[in-house]
């Protein structure tokens, strides 16, 4: 067995927990294995929930309309009766190879046995791109992303960017906070015009040609003070939260050390979704092949194609095809 101070050992080490990641612990549980997910990000749902978790899906099968945080939460709850393990805040580092599993220690010192890694982990590691003042608030008022809107209720908020994700903050949470300043050091935007326009029709407030000079307060945020970046006035106003949308910087990061095949920043695999290096699958839109589509639809489906492909692995008695799970809902023998 090798070393055996490790702090999980499981069947498979799902690394991602973003949609493809999630119906993969479904599935795996479905046939019977014992899994964990290993993330990053500090909490499920991958870039769904750091970048759109308000925004509605229109393209997932069965779902004429979701939006996204909800289906995260569907696919949390899907896998939940087989009980997967959350190792959430870790980011996959290190990989040990031993006879019959895999050993992956995280960044963050935590070492995870598993007879097969999955691979899910979307476009890479998610690394928020900071605002240039203020960072010694984050956790105090200041956040990249929003996992619980309820938490900014009735607060003033400011929140800083000119995209998809900005908009769709100020959009979710105009509704419940007391007022809401989309704040952007252009006059262009890269948000969708619909939501654009959407937002300029509420109650937000849009300022262009501005951006933060400081951000104050003692345990939490209490003021920012805005410059427009044109005049060089100044204003501060009152405000209790911060929303840095200014987007994320993605990258395979440790993964490019584990002797895998990468086309431009994507891991190759075959039809069964196998990477070609020992023990190890991949699935989602971190994986490259002949007429690959980068769709959650498309990640379920791969998700689903490596799970079983994998269970030989694991048990060499274990069929590929599992059986229908409407024969049998129960993780299979």
């Amino acid at each position: 067995m090798g070393d055996t101070s490790v702090d999980q050992s499981i069947d498979m080490l799902i690394v991602g927990a973003g949609p493809a990641g999630l119906f993969a612990a479904y599935y795996a549980g479905f046939r019977g294995m014992s899994v964990a997910l290993m993330d990053s990000l500090p909490e499920a749902g991958g870039q769904v929930t750091a970048m759109y978790p308000e925004k509605v899906i229109y393209d997932v099968a069965g779902f004429p309309a979701v939006r996204g945080r909800e289906l995260v939460n569907d696919l949390v709850a899907q896998a939940a009766p087989f009980n997967p393990i959350y190792l959430l805040g870790q980011q996959a580092a290190e990989i040990t190879h031993e006879p019959d599993a895999i050993v992956v220690t995280s960044a963050e010192g935590l070492r995870v046995r598993a007879k097969v890694v999955l691979i899910t982990g979307g476009l890479g590691t998610f690394t928020p791109r900071p605002l240039p003042t203020g960072t010694e608030h984050l956790g105090r008022g200041l956040v990249y992303f929003v996992p619980r809107l309820d938490d900014l209720r009735d607060l003033d908020v400011v929140v800083v960017g000119g995209g998809d994700s900005a908009f769709d903050w100020a959009l979710a949470l105009e509704p419940l906070a007391r007022s809401v300043t989309v704040v952007h050091r252009r006059d262009k935007f890269r948000a969708h015009q619909h939501t654009i326009d959407r937002v300029l029709a509420s109650s937000c407030e849009v300022l262009t040609f501005t951006e933060v000079a400081a951000i104050s307060g003692e345990e939490r945020i209490e003021k920012v003070e805005l410059v427009h970046s044109k005049s060089g006035d100044r204003h501060v106003r009152p405000a209790q939260a911060v929303v840095a949308a200014l987007g994320f910087t993605a990258d395979l990061g440790p993964l490019t050390r584990w002797g895998l095949n990468i086309d431009k920043r994507h891991i190759v695999v075959d039809s069964t979704m196998y990477t070609g290096v020992e023990r190890i699958f991949a699935a989602g839109d971190i994986t490259e092949y002949p007429g690959k589509v980068r769709l959650i639809a498309t990640g379920f489906g791969e998700a689903a194609t490596a799970v079983n492909n994998a269970a030989p692995v694991i048990d060499p008695s274990a069929k590929v095809f599992p059986g229908h799970s409407s024969d049998d809902g129960t993780p299979a023998a």
